[in-house]
């Protein structure tokens, strides 16, 4: 006998599944959320440490049409600052505020590239198409957390006026999958141009994705407090409306044939539905097949098979560090979300050709290796650089400042170096090399103010989320997609081969973020709810 039994249960405490759980318990079902942290919020958390506050995932937050809808409808007052984003190339910065901000990046690149002037506004052109195919794309509050049976101004002044214009723009963005990198070999000639645009997108980024950042930098926002308000303001939500919260509890066992999951203790919970809102891999790695119906067992093994051979995308390591200078030193220099690039050089194939071939060779090759690559790999790299107290200064003790400096990593070097026995000499000379890159360029304080300092590596994110590769938005653009990626099909992207199970979250939908999480949380938590009122 199971140990309970729910109408619906919600594995998976991240964004995702607060955003099934909350809109299920509204609805009045018995519901459960499971996840396997004590904290909830998976890359959507803040945390304190040494009366420093940072972020355990995202840095800002972006509402695309969706997270202030939500907030909206489910009557959750959140407090927020615009969270503005600057971009800097050696000792020049821009910052990013308005649209005309955009002729500001271009003057910026054209002084260090003046040789591609015509190439620069080449692309400048397509950014700025890009940048209306997104007014469009996010123009509207996202209709899927609007009432258009009651609320029919809206219905009839601004959604039927905008899906023609909607259809015709997904026309367009699905012509531009391309990844980046080739795209950009297309229009610009100097290689060392491609990576200051391109080279901290994640690798073979589909071109629309990646070009609609200067959109996203605009509509940044962050919670007072951190980015984990969201979470605890779902959180909060699930309790008043009678839904209940499991922590650190692992689902290790589902049995659809029994309506049933079980937990790392043995423990057994019933549900008519559930919602799958964590790794993918995972959910296909643990599902007993027995007492399924033959046809959904071969589509079930079938489906397994593709996700199983694909994997997660880039991971990023993540360096936090307590600085004994005032915010106001920072404050001169950028705003408290910084992309920065110290050399105009470019990665090249430092990331790719060369990590590759060490990868291949891994056992052949030594520590001293490994340490010359990381060096040209630290300096040629690409920085996302948040300073929380820039955005709400309760959040650092007077006169300090916590920044947190992050780059994409390849989750298979440091598993490797980990294999090898040297994952914490190669995690400190990590950090040490981003420091002296970060303060013999735009941050020059930190050469001995640094008080305190730790990381995260990809080991860590995948530990910690149960992220497959570490990934932090889902599938690897490198493979196929083993999921839906057309945003007019984002409805079937829940849907999986058993109709009992949904899915939801980074993993459900291709490419991902934080609002694509919401939304397919609220589309797997609709479906359930349209199914059992019939």
């Amino acid at each position: 006998m199971p140990d309970h039994s729910y109408d619906t249960i919600v594995v998976g405490g991240g964004i995702a599944g607060l955003t099934s759980a909350v809109y299920l318990a509204r609805g009045g079902q018995k519901v459960l959320l499971i996840e396997k942290n004590h904290e909830l919020g998976g890359l959507v958390n803040s945390f304190t440490r040494d009366g420093f506050h940072f972020e355990a995932g995202v840095r800002a937050l972006e509402d695309a049409g969706i997270i202030f809808p939500m907030l909206k409808d489910l009557n959750i007052e959140l407090d927020v600052v615009k969270s503005h984003v600057s971009v800097g190339i050696g000792d020049e910065i821009v910052n990013i505020e308005t649209i005309h901000d955009l002729q500001n990046y271009r003057e910026l690149l054209v002084r260090i590239f003046p040789e591609s002037e015509s190439e620069i506004d080449h692309i400048l052109k397509i950014i700025r198409k890009i940048m209306k195919h997104m007014e469009v794309l996010y123009g509207i509050e996202n209709p899927v957390f609007k009432d258009l049976k009651s609320d029919r101004n809206y219905l009839f002044k601004k959604l039927l006026p905008w899906l023609p214009r909607f259809l015709f723009t997904v026309g367009k963005i699905n012509r531009m999958n391309m990844p980046i990198e080739d795209y950009l070999k297309t229009i610009i000639s100097n290689p060392s141009l491609r990576d200051m645009i391109a080279q901290h997108f994640f690798k073979n980024t589909p071109t629309f994705f990646a070009l609609s950042y200067f959109s996203l930098y605009l509509d940044y926002f962050y919670p007072k407090g951190g980015v984990g308000k969201l979470a605890d303001a779902l959180k909060n939500k699930i309790l008043e409306y009678g839904g209940e919260i499991r922590n650190a509890t692992t689902i290790v066992e589902v049995l659809p044939g029994q309506s049933l999951v079980r937990d790392q203790n043995n423990h057994s919970y019933h549900y008519t539905n559930l919602i799958w809102a964590n790794d993918l891999k995972t959910l296909y790695k643990i599902v007993a097949t027995d007492g399924l119906l033959p046809k959904i067992k071969e589509k079930f093994e079938e489906t397994k098979i593709t996700m199983l051979k694909n994997r997660g995308g880039d991971s990023v390591f993540s360096l936090y560090l307590e600085v004994d200078e005032p915010l106001e030193s920072f404050r001169k220099i950028a705003n408290g979300h910084l992309f920065y690039t110290p050399s105009k050089t470019g990665l090249g194939e430092i990331h790719r050709k060369e990590l590759d071939e060490l990868l291949t060779n891994f056992e052949k090759v030594t520590n001293e290796q490994i340490l010359n690559w990381l060096e040209k790999f630290t300096k040629y790299n690409t920085y996302e650089i948040s300073i929380p107290g820039l955005k709400d200064p309760e959040l650092v003790p007077e006169g300090k400042t916590g920044l947190i400096i992050s780059l994409l990593a390849e989750y298979d070097l440091f598993k490797a170096i980990k294999k090898a026995g040297w994952l914490d000499t190669f995690t400190a000379e990590l950090e040490n090399q981003i420091i002296n890159v970060i303060s013999s360029s735009i941050y020059p304080m930190l050469k001995d103010k640094v008080i305190g300092r730790f990381s995260f590596t990809p080991l860590s994110i995948e530990n910690r989320i149960g992220s497959s590769e570490g990934a932090i938005v889902g599938w690897s653009f490198e493979k196929s997609m083993p999921v839906v990626n057309k945003i007019q099909f984002s409805d079937r992207s829940v849907l999986t081969p058993i109709p009992s199970i949904y899915q939801a979250g980074q993993w459900a939908y291709s490419p991902a973020g934080v609002p694509m999480s919401i939304l397919t949380g609220k589309l797997a938590a609709d479906r359930i709810i349209k199914k059992m009122k019939k």
